[in-house]
């Protein structure tokens, strides 16, 4: 069943009007006719069926059969800052990789070592928003602008906070020291590290230090790894 995203939905209303875009690409490109039957996800948890009423290219109406709130809402809240990567490509990759494992929020850091200090953040929501659709996911990640490394750390964060880093000192695996179905904010820095100085302001501010095993990761795939672990121990 074909599946289009629907953030302006109202779930209390019955019937729904594509836009001119996604009713061309439902009448044009699909070739759906009257009677087919959609899926449709509001990025916030509702996931709806409904039938084709009128397959306008221009304005189709959807009749709403049936919504379901929280669609698949998971157990816990996962937040993660990450520096981009020099090569724009491979944030890019995290995100969708992300999306499609589970992912709530993401806010782009930029730090002292950072060698990428903006991303357009209108192209990496379209590249959410596309891997939300893939994964049949019904709530969109928020994604946050670039903000300093130093000014984040000012944020507050009702949650366990953890700082993965390859500097010496103590750390611990993400596994012995998370709490189940809870909510974490995990930051993971640029290609060259975080400096001892952001660790200690990272520490001083309540984040925990982990490792994330003995390989010395790429920035995205670290991140990817933190997120993929802390959405198994929650399994």
């Amino acid at each position: 069943m074909h599946l289009f995203y629907t953030p302006d939905i109202d779930p209390k209303l019955s019937q729904y009007f594509l836009n001119e875009e996604e009713s061309k690409h439902c009448v044009r490109v699909l070739r759906l006719a009257v009677n087919d039957e959609v899926q449709l996800i509001d990025g916030r948890g509702g996931f709806y069926i409904a039938r084709i009423k009128d397959a306008h290219p221009k304005r189709t109406i959807l009749d709403i059969v049936s919504v379901t709130a929280d669609h698949n809402k998971r157990n816990h809240y996962l937040h993660i800052a990450v520096a981009p990567t020099k090569n724009i490509e491979r944030l890019e990759w995290f995100l969708e990789k992300a999306t499609e494992i589970g992912i709530d929020e993401i806010s782009l850091i930029i730090c002292q070592r950072s060698e990428r200090k903006e991303a357009r953040v209108d192209r990496l929501n379209r590249i959410i928003t596309s891997a939300m659709k893939q994964s049949i996911k019904a709530y969109h990640p928020v994604l946050n602008g670039v903000i300093a490394f130093n000014k984040f750390l000012d944020k507050p964060f009702d949650g366990q906070k953890f700082i993965a880093h390859c500097d010496e000192g103590d750390k611990q695996e993400l596994r012995t020291t998370i709490h189940l179905k809870e909510k974490y904010l995990i930051v993971i820095g640029p290609e060259g590290d975080f400096t001892p100085d952001e660790i200690t302001a990272a520490l001083n501010n309540g984040y925990k230090a982990i490792t994330l095993g003995e390989s010395r990761l790429r920035t995205e795939t670290a991140a990817l790894e933190a997120c993929f672990e802390a959405n198994f121990l929650n399994r």
